[in-house]
């Protein structure tokens, strides 16, 4: 019987092929190669057959735990926002600017300091931000991936992360988490023509622009530094989360250099580990789909999607975008 290519009906534990679209044995979450359907077709309980099952109660677990050791996010006195008008689902793509002011009234720079933020920072202009241009990777960019990795690895934060990860059998060692930390998210891929133009870290964090349209963007201080610059003009908000402290969360709407962004769901507040974390989680965990979280007592959902045109050693996945769902 034929088998689609990109479906696990009738392939379920079928042996690796590299040859294969996708994969539908025990293997291919550790990878996340999966086919689409293998979470349906071939594990209906979500790999819970095994004890390196990542459950939805583990993820409801681990994230409040993440948002406990979240010691470096902004305190209530670090920020002052101004959302303005709230725009209804219907008025998201109309393009007006109802909001006369900008979004950040005021942010404590003195955050910037801090050694994740810091060099966080470095790495925002580092790219290219329409698709279709190749990146040019330099020595002292590769150094400063580095020295962010490095940084974050020694937050209470991605410690507890890889501890987790560790347990569920993803990682054999620290250091092999940090080097695949480093192909998911800044190893460089085509959104193009063929050309090196895009990477997981610059589409969530740093933002593109492809077809006229901001794609990606979905970071606060990147936000705040570029509306800072009057490069960035605030619209409007959709969606303002239930968190009466940070990390909070928005939907928004703004123009980055006459580039429009419909709904840029963002974190505020919250480290640059914090949200590098949430999002590696749930990439790891729940590729494709949504991922459900919880933070502070208060649900919230992850989507993160793979790119599936290339990949890297043992068929691994790059991340191709990851955000908060913004109801």
């Amino acid at each position: 019987l034929y088998a689609a290519p990109d479906s696990c009906k009738g392939r379920c534990e079928e042996p690796y092929s590299e040859e294969d679209e996708c994969h539908c044995n025990a293997e291919c979450e550790r990878y996340r190669n999966c086919c689409e359907d293998y979470y349906r077709r071939c594990q209906p309980e979500g790999f819970s057959s095994s004890r390196d099952a990542i459950t939805d109660e583990d993820l409801l677990h681990v994230s409040e735990q993440l948002y406990r050791a979240d010691h470096n996010k902004a305190r209530p006195t670090d920020i002052a926002i101004n959302p303005q008008y709230r725009a209804s689902p219907g008025e998201t793509g109309d393009q007006e600017d109802r909001s006369p002011q900008p979004l950040y009234k005021y942010v404590n720079e003195e955050l910037f300091s801090k050694p994740t933020y810091a060099s966080f920072i470095k790495l925002l202009d580092n790219y290219q931000r329409v698709t279709g241009r190749e990146e040019d990777v330099t020595a002292e960019e590769l150094r400063e991936q580095d020295t962010f990795l490095k940084e974050v690895m020694k937050t209470e934060l991605m410690k507890k992360l890889f501890t987790f990860l560790h347990k569920k059998n993803r990682y054999g060692s620290e250091q092999e988490f940090v080097a695949d930390l480093k192909e998911m998210w800044f190893g460089l891929y085509s959104r193009g023509d063929g050309e090196q133009d895009s990477s997981g870290f610059e589409h969530v964090f740093s933002g593109e622009v492809k077809k006229g349209k901001v794609s990606g963007f979905h970071n606060w201080i990147r936000f705040y530094l570029l509306e800072k610059q009057g490069i960035v003009n605030y619209f409007s908000h959709n969606f303002d989360g239930p968190w009466d402290t940070y990390p909070d969360v928005l939907g928004l709407q703004f123009s980055w250099d006459g580039f429009y962004k419909e709904v840029g769901s963002a974190f505020i507040g919250c480290s640059p580990e914090f949200e590098f974390g949430l999002y590696t989680l749930c990439f790891i965990a729940r590729p494709g789909r949504a991922c459900h979280l919880s933070l502070g007592g208060y649900s919230l959902s992850i989507q993160t999607y793979a790119w599936t045109k290339s990949t890297y050693g043992s068929a691994k996945k790059y991340i191709a975008t990851a955000y908060v769902i913004s109801p």
